[in-house]
């Protein structure tokens, strides 16, 4: 295949244009022959004709070369992030190898382009970030960061993309993913241009006519905006060149995203939100005037517009964990209308624009990443646990929430979360520390575990020796990291007092000189109720669990045992099911399972903790899906049940594939809402009917009768769909009954 076959004219003209202002770009760093061999390798791709596009019908080479115009330009990444970018989609058709890559590129491309493709396998399961897939996610970017910063650009790239697709539900997906990954880590790292971006344009594509009604309105209110924020920086202009400093002014409308969550937490509309725009006043300063002239600003603009001292948020004194530094304050400019005013520096706005990648153009200044390195350290701390779904929660959690500065008693500060208890800073410490904790004091007074910070908090943390970490205290901390040690610590206690309990159980079993046998007390251990070794050695450590009982047991199982030991077939219990596949699919780890992708709900689904949900009452034969609780059952819902939308939206990873096999012999409770003429009569030939059905039982009936109308409410006990919809039609030949839906 030529490249004239698989590139459009417009593509070629494209990537051309692109290739150029990406070299032109890093000029200084791209070493001589890189473009010659990137060029080659294309050609040879296109000639093996393994290239593709994508769901969007996206060009897969053009693509590379936006996003790497995005990774250069707009991220400020250098070579080695670049030619990844570049060369994706060739390593990706298997045009060529990473031993290939790693010759001609060298090893640091090499490295970046396996993340990539760890990245890739796990989007292969599933477009859906679900909880191993988000765990691979994690994994990759705690290893290398550029891999988080190329796939932010990736996203961007192709969220501006895609307006124009007629695979709405491709594009759904990847504007939720938009809106609840990769716009908060765009955030964490300090992309706040990308993060707005990417932000609009999820809205655009998830929330269309809300998009489009803040667009229209502003547009109208553009020429009166402009004329106000003149009004507002003309005096000020003169007043800050009068005291001899070197800046310039911009006004900025506020993102549609954020006047849209404006207008949902105050219940207003567009009218109704007061800051819909902010001046930023950037100055030229040397870095040891820095904040001094900062100040000198603020000083100048409160002396003539009144401050609000509750809307003044200083990152000048403590920037954020992601290095951002700016200092905000809200002012009632001219007619009364309250104005936010960045006042911030050249190096600080790069910052802020660039993000994360623009600390290493200052490194001379501040660094700015160890924020970004603890934030990281608590997400390799987390991934030691195995609780995917908490994780991918709490991370974020942390991703989206606000900061807290609290101070030790010697006068170090520490950034937690918003929200953040004082179990969390003791284990944001030192993990000895809050495993010892046993509360704090703060501003002379003692306070318990549970006290939230305050920024500006002075917390010094009070210990006892004897005291253990519990398990409530996961319901006490909010961060990744604390929650990550405390179930570290539990996990060790129980394994501590597990094998002290094994140890007594053994010796108790020698001192009545009973033989130790594994079958035996697997059978004994199965017969007392436990499927888990470790949940059964616990139960005797906590005293549960008499340990003469246990002897008693066991020496009956294996007296009746010392023949033929009966074979039996474990019941499938809950630590047999394992999210997989990228959606939250339930696979069975048992061989004879038939139905491998599904959680299949027959006659032998026992030890798991599933219900149906009373929101939609499913019945055998209706299309359904699980659903894993924060407690870990799994309620069964309707696929076309009332909140199965915003499930899926909100907790896709929770979502789990399901399907009937076989009757259960069970009946279910399902309410039908009969609306009808309010006839003589017309009840009773309902209840007839109801009566007369084989296998249906009438549990209760309600109703309500309003101008000659009646609406009724029956609950029916039955087993399966088809004799729902037998029952449904028969009511509904029933004289005055004008509608019979299933609620």
């Amino acid at each position: 295949m030529e490249i004239s076959q698989f590139f459009t004219k417009e593509e070629r003209e494209r990537i051309e244009t692109i290739q150029h202002e990406i070299f032109a770009l890093a000029a200084d760093v791209i070493h001589e022959g890189d473009e010659a061999k990137i060029k080659k390798y294309l050609v040879q791709a296109a000639e093996q004709g393994v290239l593709q596009r994508d769901a969007f019908g996206l060009n897969p080479i053009v693509k590379d070369a936006e996003t790497a115009l995005i990774v250069g330009e707009e991220i400020g990444l250098s070579r080695g992030s670049v030619l990844s970018v570049l060369l994706n989609s060739i390593v990706k058709s298997g045009a060529t190898s990473l031993d290939d890559i790693r010759r001609d590129f060298g090893d640091e491309v090499a490295h970046i382009l396996h993340g990539l493709m760890r990245i890739r396998e796990v989007y292969a399961k599933s477009a859906t970030v679900g909880s191993e897939n988000f765990r691979s996610l994690l994994v990759t970017f705690a290893e290398d960061m550029r891999v988080i910063l190329i796939m932010i650009a990736n996203r961007v790239c192709v969220m501006r993309q895609i307006k124009d697709t007629t695979n709405i539900e491709a594009q759904r997906k990847v504007s939720m993913e938009a809106a609840y990954l990769y716009a908060p880590l765009a955030h964490k790292l300090g992309l706040y241009k990308l993060k707005s971006e990417l932000e609009d344009l999820s809205l655009k594509y998830l929330e269309h006519d809300a998009y489009y009604h803040i667009k229209e309105k502003l547009n109208e209110t553009k020429r009166s905006r402009d004329a106000y924020i003149e009004r507002f920086l003309k005096p000020l202009d003169e007043k800050l060149k009068a005291a001899g400093l070197h800046y310039h002014m911009k006004g900025r409308t506020k993102s549609i995203h954020s006047i849209w969550q404006k207008m949902q937490k105050q219940h207003v509309d567009v009218d109704g939100v007061y800051d819909l725009f902010a001046i930023r006043i950037i100055l030229d300063s040397v870095p040891e005037r820095e904040k001094m002239e900062c100040w000198q600003v603020f000083s100048i603009i409160t002396d003539m517009y009144q401050s609000n001292p509750k809307r003044m948020r200083d990152w000048l004194s403590v920037p954020k964990s992601n290095g951002y530094e700016s200092l905000h304050i809200t002012v009632l400019g001219p007619e009364q209308k309250w104005v936010e005013v960045q006042i911030r520096t050249e190096r600080m706005d790069d910052i802020a624009e660039h993000g994360l990648a623009a600390h290493w153009r200052y490194k001379g200044v501040k660094s700015g990443q160890s924020g970004i390195e603890e934030w990281l350290a608590g997400v390799r701390s987390a991934l030691e646990t195995n609780d995917d779904a908490q994780l991918m929660d709490q991370f974020r959690l942390d991703l989206r929430e606000d900061e807290v500065f609290v101070f030790t008693p010697k006068g170090d500060i520490f950034k937690l979360p918003m929200g953040a208890t004082v179990l969390d800073f003791a284990y944001h410490i030192h993990s000895k520390v809050g495993n010892q904790c046993v509360g704090a004091r703060i501003g002379g007074k003692n306070v318990t575990i549970r006290q939230k910070l305050q920024s500006g908090d002075q917390v010094e943390i009070l210990t006892n020796s004897n005291q253990t970490p519990k398990q409530d205290w996961l319901n006490i901390v909010t961060t990744t990291r604390a929650r990550a040690k405390v179930r570290q610590s539990l996990k060790e206690m129980e394994s501590r007092q597990a094998l002290l309990a094994k140890e007594e159980l053994e010796r108790k079993m020698k001192n009545k000189k009973l033989d130790y046998e594994e079958p035996v007390l697997m059978h004994t251990m199965t017969k007392l109720g436990y499927k888990i070794v470790t949940d059964f050695y616990a139960a005797i450590a906590d005293g549960k669990l008499d340990m003469n009982a246990v002897l008693e047991a066991y020496a009956q199982q294996q007296r009746s045992d010392h023949g033929e030991i009966e074979k039996t077939i474990p019941a499938t219990s809950a630590d047999q099911f394992v999210m997989n596949d990228g959606e939250g699919i339930v696979n069975s780890k048992s061989s004879n399972s038939k139905l491998g992708d599904v959680l299949v709900i027959d006659q032998n689904l026992k030890g798991l903790d599933f219900q149906m949900a009373r929101c939609c009452q499913p019945v055998y034969g209706d299309e359904v899906f699980g659903f894993v609780t924060s407690g870990g059952g799994i309620k069964i819902h309707r696929e076309d049940c009332p909140n199965a939308p915003q499930l899926r939206q909100r907790f896709g990873y929770r979502i789990v594939k399901a399907k009937w096999a076989g009757k259960r012999g069970s009946q279910y409770a399902i309410t039908l809402r009969v609306i009808g003429n309010d006839d003589i009569g017309i009840i009773n030939n309902i209840t007839n009917i109801i009566s007369k059905e084989e296998k249906i039982l009438l549990r209760s009936i309600s109703i309500d009768s309003h101008d000659g109308l009646f609406n009724g409410t029956l609950t029916v006990m039955l087993d399966d769909t088809s004799r729902l919809q037998q029952l449904i039609k028969k009511l509904k030949t029933v004289k005055g009954v004008k509608n019979v839906s299933r609620s």
